[in-house]
């Protein structure tokens, strides 16, 4: 189709680990929320919110990884690196604020 990129996965090598990450931050934030039902102390809820933003970080830097080394590589060799590099920093600055 005009106008979309062809995406292939390339994190391929990691997706288990991706999804591993991803299901333990859903527990945790399971655990955060029993924890506002029992009007749980602030300090440890933010403690358990601090650790969620941490795995939710590194799934995103194992993704940029995988983006990176990937499509960024593929791209560069196809000479189409301006592109993808102007992409790349798009998706970093979302994924820093």
């Amino acid at each position: 189709m005009e106008g979309q990129h062809e995406h292939v996965v390339h994190y391929e090598r990691d997706k288990e680990g991706i999804l591993e990450r991803l299901r333990k931050v859903e527990g945790q934030v399971r655990g955060i929320q029993r924890m506002v039902e029992e009007d749980r102390y602030c300090v440890d809820i933010l403690t358990q919110v601090a650790a969620v933003r941490a795995a939710l970080d590194k799934v995103g830097l194992m993704l940029l990884e995988g983006h990176t080394r990937g499509c960024v590589v593929r791209a560069i060799r196809e000479n189409h690196g301006d592109a993808a590099i102007q992409e790349l920093m798009e998706v970093v600055q979302k994924f820093i604020k």
